[in-house]
């Protein structure tokens, strides 16, 4: 994970935690259990998380406190989690979400 920051000039020492294994879209990798999800995945060098709706193109971590939803993923089949929120434990799977099937403006334009 060579992405991490291990060691700081201001902060303290990092403590490390235990190692767990999750699966991204499919593809296992490690983190640190209890960590956000998003700070797995930053560390993972996986830098997309899912995709826009309406548009397809990608989105990650924007705010990373819980407020824009950008980093919404599905885990364990519940969707819509926040990675920048939820902590991460052993055996977990994250998938990313994608265009939805049928555009939205074109629903909009059915439907409102």
């Amino acid at each position: 994970m060579s992405e991490r920051i291990t060691d700081h000039p201001v902060l303290d020492p990092i403590e490390r935690k235990k190692e767990v294994s999750f699966l991204f879209n499919g593809k296992s990798y490690k983190g640190y259990e209890g960590e956000p999800i998003a700070a797995a995945l930053l560390a993972n060098n996986i830098r997309t998380l899912r995709y826009h709706e309406e548009s397809g193109s990608p989105r990650g971590i924007y705010c990373n406190i819980g407020h824009c939803f950008e980093c919404r993923v599905t885990v364990n089949e519940k969707q819509g989690l926040r990675a920048c929120l939820t902590p991460l434990k052993e055996g977990m799977e994250i998938q990313s979400s994608g265009m939805l099937p049928t555009p939205v403006k074109e629903w909009r334009e059915t439907h409102v």
